[in-house]
């Protein structure tokens, strides 16, 4: 939920918990339309306040209760780190961080390295999961940033509609079908073992079994098609739906590395 004061968001939580499986606060959203109403990301400039969202809403409802924020500082972990465990100590359940600051734009790449460092320092201390966000296009993304940070889930938003084939399960490997990606695997296993820089993996590591060609993904015109006619079966807004095909058909927002 957007929210920027406890009270109101004990309110909204009381009329949906029941219908959720958790509540989680949105800490992260750099829009005007919610900053200007000191919500999103204008609660990481205010520790009180968003504690004490998250302290009323852990209190009075029986439904674990999240937050997702920001990088606080582009270089240096520590900012960050603080403002998540006084949220943890307030009664957050889970914390997912967005590996941006604010003011950073979608075409800049996520801020990695910073982003691990903040999650393997929080995994020491802190027993709660730990949810990783920021251009994780593929599944070698995703294996790269969990096997370095030690975090406990990812969350996908862009890639879902770039490709959301990514959330395919299953390894086609085991049918034999990847004879013809053995020399592009290989360079993605060598960079598991050099551990390369994570800005180099993240402009240049995007081929092999895990990449942007992998087998495991459906082509981008069927997952298209198949969206159209899910919106048709569910009768969505003809706005929505074509405002959301728009996005899945180009990568304005993606890295320009990438």
């Amino acid at each position: 939920m957007g929210t920027g004061e406890g009270h109101l968001a004990l309110e909204a939580a009381e009329k949906v918990y029941r219908d959720a499986d958790g509540i989680d606060v949105n800490m992260g959203c750099p829009k005007k339309f919610s900053v200007s109403g000191g919500m999103g990301s204008a609660l990481l400039s205010d520790p009180k306040r968003a504690c004490d969202i998250i302290s009323t809403l852990s209190r009075n409802i029986p439904k674990p209760i999240s937050a997702k924020i920001r990088l606080l500082d582009d270089t240096d972990p520590r900012p960050t780190i603080e403002f998540a465990k006084s949220l943890i100590a307030s009664g957050a359940t889970a914390i997912a961080v967005h590996g941006r600051i604010v003011g950073d734009e979608s075409h800049i790449p996520a801020r990695w390295e910073t982003l691990v460092e903040v999650v393997r320092q929080l995994k020491q201390s802190e027993s709660v999961p730990v949810i990783v966000n920021g251009d994780l296009y593929t599944r070698a993304d995703i294996n790269e940033l969990k096997r370095r940070s030690g975090c406990d889930g990812i969350m996908l938003a862009r890639p879902a509609l770039y490709n959301v084939s990514l959330f395919r399960r299953g390894d086609v490997r085991s049918n034999g079908n990847n004879s013809k990606n053995g020399a592009n695997n290989q360079r993605i296993d060598s960079a598991f073992e050099n551990e390369i820089p994570l800005p180099k993996f993240q402009s240049q590591y995007h081929e092999g079994y895990y990449g942007y060609n992998s087998p495991l993904l459906l082509p981008r015109s069927t997952m298209i098609q198949e969206y159209i006619a899910q919106c048709v079966r569910y009768k969505t807004h003809p706005k929505n739906a074509k405002y959301v095909v728009c996005e899945m058909m180009n990568i304005r927002r993606a890295p320009t590395e990438r």
